[in-house]
């Protein structure tokens, strides 16, 4: 287990132009994951993260559900709120290169233990989303071919045998991803390349055919419809931006795997989200500009799916949707892998249980192995709450996007204290990248950036986590569902303060149980065996 070296050990800052692996060693950290990836493989972890496919088709419904046409407006200002919180993280990306962004860079920010907090909610909500992600395929794949509904007839994702049928697919979908989790970084970006372009080539290919195909003018964007028009039911309908944008922070994660990452990541987090954020706006105006109708009830039930379908035709439609299926596996592999790595980094530290065996890296592919595996088993778990209750599925989805919200805020709050205060941490690299330029900073508008980027972060939390009954219990009597998101976060919160406090006792017995022996030994007795105990 590598831990962090004491302030008086550490070596001096490398040149500008030193071996990437160097910036490791300032922080006490070997070089065990492989240092492959390039500036495209940086982009697409992030870019794949967001997804702006997977996200746009599963929960484009939802939003015009509730705001009607005028939920794109949610867009810009979530956009707008997300670059925010981005350029914040990019400050650090250049500063703290180092897997178990969320983790690092909140554990130097404020203490350790507010960090490990931050981790620890960060991890749980990126499982979560590994779930999430995987249901999307129940959304898209019976679309295409009815031979994809394995369980059941009815394909609606909040229906019994839906609902079952989303799981099943998840969990094949999580088996697939986590091997390639288990081979070599090469394989994985690769994979996450490939799809990435993929993704980016269909949304292009669908917005041109979406625009062609136009049925009415740019004016529906002030067409509310159904429960639109007011601000309580936009501040719902901004959900679906708000699921979309999040996982930018991945280009970070992958830092310790990225050439020259202190010039590399910050610009990819920024890009990542910039692009995404384009795509989704621009896929989002064609549906509703292309829809074949905004009153008949389809473009609240089936979303953009139904709109590709019955405007394009089958054939052409259903090619799409493949390439959303694809956007939907390669989403799952990043985010799968993005938590993999914060483990792996908390574990690292000694602050997880069982860490001995999270923090081992295969020596041969660079990878490690036991994260994965584990983030995988726990996302299965959380895909059985759809064969439990069927309604659920938005719980589930809404509850992780809270989490990395609150993540977030865990990070740019004390950054924010940090600037106010005047004490940010110096820099070990001398200001400069791998390539002997500046490194990404905010200047002068640092404060009142970072500012709005927390207090943003923190509205987004509570109307996400708001215990709306029309959003999360909308066929009522199901209390839990209702709050199933402040009881989720509550509980990972208190489990989390839990182990820390059992983990801190436990320590101060050892210690206690280690200094008895050596006042023995100074007395003139025998010093009795002690065995380390790993946390």
């Amino acid at each position: 287990m590598t831990t962090t070296a004491p302030p008086s050990t550490e070596p001096a800052a490398p040149p500008p132009t030193a071996a990437p692996e160097h910036s490791l060693v300032t922080f006490g950290y070997r070089q065990e994951l492989h240092r492959r990836l390039g500036r495209y493989a940086s982009f697409a972890a992030g870019f794949s993260f967001i997804s702006v496919l997977t996200t746009v088709f599963q929960f484009f419904a939802f939003g015009f559900s509730f705001g009607g046409g005028s939920f794109i407006w949610t867009w810009p200002v979530v956009l707008c709120g997300q670059l925010l919180v981005a350029a914040c993280f990019a400050e650090l990306a250049a500063r703290y290169p180092i897997s178990g962004a969320i983790y690092q860079w909140s554990s130097r920010l404020s203490t350790p233990s507010f960090g490990w907090l931050a981790g620890w909610v960060m991890v749980i909500g990126q499982i979560v989303v590994v779930a999430a992600a995987t249901l999307a395929l129940q959304v898209v794949m019976p679309a295409i071919w009815p031979g994809f509904q394995l369980v059941g007839g009815d394909p609606a994702p909040t229906s019994p045998s839906g609902a079952a049928n989303a799981a099943l697919l998840g969990l094949i979908l999580l088996f697939l991803t986590t091997v390639v989790n288990l081979l070599d970084n090469r394989v994985m970006s690769f994979i996450n390349r490939l799809g990435v372009t993929a993704e980016i080539a269909g949304v292009a290919l669908m917005v041109v055919l979406l625009f062609t195909h136009s049925e009415r003018t740019p004016g529906v964007v002030v067409h509310t419809g159904g429960a639109g028009g007011t601000i309580g039911a936009l501040l719902i309908a901004s959900f679906t931006a708000a699921y979309v944008m999040v996982g930018f922070d991945s280009a970070g994660e992958m830092s310790e795997e990225t050439r020259f990452p202190r010039r590399t990541a910050p610009r990819t987090i920024l890009s990542a989200l910039a692009a995404a954020g384009l795509c989704g706006g621009l896929l989002i105006l064609g549906g509703l500009l292309a829809a074949p109708s905004l009153s008949d009830g389809r473009l609240a039930t089936d979303g953009l799916g139904y709109v590709l379908t019955s405007t394009l035709g089958d054939g052409v439609g259903r090619l799409l949707l493949a390439d959303v299926v694809v956007a939907i596996c390669v989403a799952t592999l990043a985010v799968q892998t993005s938590a993999s790595r914060m483990l792996f980094s908390m574990a690292r530290d000694g602050v997880l249980p069982f860490s001995a065996r999270l923090a081992k890296v295969t020596p041969r592919t660079g990878m490690p192995a036991a994260p994965a595996v584990v983030v995988a088993v726990l996302a299965g778990v959380c895909l059985l709450l759809s064969f439990a209750a069927p309604s659920a599925f938005l719980a589930l989805g809404t509850t992780c996007i809270v989490m990395l919200y609150l993540a977030y805020v865990m990070v740019t709050g004390p950054m924010l204290v940090r600037r106010v205060q005047g004490r940010l941490p110096a820099d070990r690299a001398g200001g400069l990248d791998e390539t002997g330029r500046p490194l990404f900073s905010l200047g002068r508008w640092g404060v009142p950036l970072n500012a709005i980027a927390v207090l943003y972060g923190l509205g987004m939390t509570v109307n996400l986590a708001w215990p709306r009954a029309e959003v999360y219990d909308p066929e009522g009597g199901h209390w839990y569902l209702q709050w199933f998101t402040v009881l989720f976060l509550g509980a990972t919160i208190v489990l989390g303060v839990g182990y820390r406090w059992w983990r801190h006792v436990r320590r101060a017995a050892e210690r206690s149980a280690a200094r008895a022996p050596a006042a023995g030994t100074a007395a003139g007795e025998e010093p009795a065996e002690v065995t380390e105990v790993s946390a």
